[in-house]
């Protein structure tokens, strides 16, 4: 065990115990009751207020007031935390094996009791994770090392349709994890502008020896979601789109992505909402279509001839056996 982990168990024998001798100390943590004194010396000079009594009865304790302020996680916390470590990990976060050790970590500095909650807890709550493909995890923390430090990157991208991998150079801004994938949001040289990757689709990434500065203002989050959501058009260029179905499934429409920035409006059997005219015949029917029957589109009527359009393509596909 280090010698951090050995001071905070010592920390945490004081508080629980209230008093310990050298001796109890140095069985508890099997070390030598030299190496004992070392730390409860260590942990003085840093500033925490270790009381020595002699005597027969005598042994080290806190101070009250410093026994009175929560050195570690309460029981919510500690569930909080297995918790978002048990997602982190399944979401391909790059650090999962550190993550694993700090879990272990906060099971060994809480008693028996804790561990049995924190167990219980992990238990009933479970991730069904993406495809990930782990090898990728190495080329995750090249990325994540290469955005905190602010150095550029040198990779091989496999663009989704392209017959083979193209080289580019980015000045990674950063990670986002959006629908069960990881994006690297960045300046690409180039295309000359800021782009988003794939993780997945990388297959080699090196950190190059040059540096760059992240735009000041820039936001990671923001400049991905613009890039998918519908652009705030005047209220002039918008279309007005009312569908009608079963309930539920015209809230899943209302609270899919696609329409997080719009208003969606409730009628008596249907909803409301306003798009843009190229996101109403570009995107919008292909996400309508997964839906099938149980919704109905009542207008505009260019929406109605975009879905049939789509649905004649397909079945023309199919019918004629036309592999891409």
């Amino acid at each position: 065990m280090s010698k951090a982990d050995n001071m905070l168990l010592i920390l945490w024998l004081l508080q629980s115990r209230k008093q310990m001798t050298a001796q109890q100390l140095s069985e508890e943590l099997e070390i030598h009751i030299r190496t004992v004194y070392r730390y409860i010396d260590a942990l003085c000079a840093s500033g925490v207020p270790i009381i020595a009594d002699s005597g027969h009865n005598g042994g080290y304790q806190l101070l009250n007031d410093f026994i009175e302020v929560p050195l570690f996680f309460n029981a919510d916390e500690q569930k909080a935390l297995v918790h978002a470590a048990k997602f982190a990990i399944e979401a391909g976060y790059p650090y999962g094996n550190t993550l694993d050790q700090a879990v272990t970590k906060l099971k060994r500095y809480s008693n028996e009791a804790q561990r049995e909650a924190i167990d219980r807890h992990a238990k009933g709550f479970d991730v069904i994770p993406p495809s990930f493909n782990h090898s990728l995890q190495p080329v995750f923390q090249e990325i994540e090392g290469a955005v905190a430090a602010g150095r550029t990157l040198s990779m091989l991208y496999q663009k989704e349709g392209a017959p083979s991998s193209q080289s580019r150079t980015i000045d990674p801004y950063g990670l986002i994890y959006w629908m069960g994938k990881w994006y690297i949001v960045g300046f690409c040289h180039l295309r000359g502008a800021v782009r988003s990757f794939r993780v997945d689709r990388m297959q080699a990434c090196t950190i190059t020896d040059k540096s760059f500065e992240r735009p000041h203002q820039f936001e990671v989050r923001t400049f991905f979601l613009n890039n998918l959501l519908p652009s705030k058009a005047p209220e002039n260029e918008l279309v007005v789109i009312r569908i009608k179905g079963h309930e539920q499934t015209l809230k899943d429409v209302g609270q899919h992505w696609f329409l997080a920035h719009t208003e969606v409006k409730w009628e008596d059997d249907g909803i409301t909402f306003k798009i843009d005219k190229k996101s109403a015949t570009g995107y919008l029917p292909y996400i309508l279509l997964q839906y099938g029957k149980s919704i109905y589109v009542l207008e505009p009527q260019s929406v109605k001839e975009r879905l049939v359009a789509i649905a004649s393509d397909l079945h023309h596909y199919y019918q004629n056996n036309l592999l891409p």
